[in-house]
């Protein structure tokens, strides 16, 4: 895949030298866990679980959307001890069903062959995203890590793609950024990087990603290798 720099409009020169990912519904699938979690508070709540699939789409969203999936009818200041305890009962069992979608693990090891970065860039706090990578073998092998707390501010606020982008050594516009939600386009487009909408991850009914603006969408994370050559022309 030739990585070149290219021009975008008449004057500014680029090469796509890395590609950054979000965690959750683009890397990996923690849907599994997550959902287990926020059933077992149901089930201390006296309430019946919910199905996987019903679930799927709030992952994205984090503690605070799944809580608001399971109990809707509450107040958000009632939600919010129960998103503290979702967050004791996650941590819990963190990783037991969550994994690699597939194709990702051929993705990552493509990139490492190429030499080519790669990193995450997250809403999931640290406390979360660093034991849940190291379960998996994956927090030696990113070139760097940007969980939701790792700034004053989060996506879709830009500034942990900036900060991805200098980690690495590297000029916002040399780095590709793919994400399952909205907020992944906003704040890709708002740094000054490609972005790709993965529409393999937690998208709700009729939620359609080209309504966000990415500069591509994809089936599965092995397009993004695609990707890469092709925007980077």
């Amino acid at each position: 895949m030739p990585l070149r720099a290219t021009g975008r409009g008449v004057s500014q020169a680029r090469a796509l030298r890395a590609l950054l990912l979000d965690l959750d519904g683009t890397l990996l699938d923690t849907a599994p866990d997550m959902s287990f979690a926020l059933n077992a508070l149901r089930a201390e709540q006296g309430r019946p679980p919910l199905p996987l699939a019903a679930l799927r789409p709030f992952v994205s969203h984090g503690a605070a959307g799944l809580v608001a999936s399971g109990f809707a009818e509450l107040a958000e200041t009632e939600r919010e001890s129960l998103r503290q305890r979702f967050l004791q009962l996650y941590r819990a069992r963190l990783c037991v069903g969550t994994t690699l979608f597939q194709g990702a693990a051929a993705l990552l090891a493509r990139l490492e062959t190429a030499r080519l970065p790669w990193g995450i860039v997250t809403n999931k706090p640290g406390w979360l995203t660093d034991p849940l990578l190291a379960a998996l073998g994956l927090d030696t092998r990113a070139a760097c890590v940007v969980s939701g707390d790792t700034l004053a501010v989060r996506k879709p606020h830009p500034a942990p793609l900036l900060h991805a982008a200098a980690a690495m050594g590297l000029a916002p516009g040399q780095c590709l950024y793919a994400g399952d939600a909205e907020r992944d386009i906003i704040a890709g487009r708002a740094a000054g990087m490609r972005t790709v909408a993965v529409r393999y991850g937690y998208l709700a009914a009729g939620e359609d990603p080209a309504a966000w603006g990415p500069d591509a969408i994809v089936d599965h994370p092995e397009a993004l290798w695609d990707e890469l050559g092709r925007l980077d022309g």
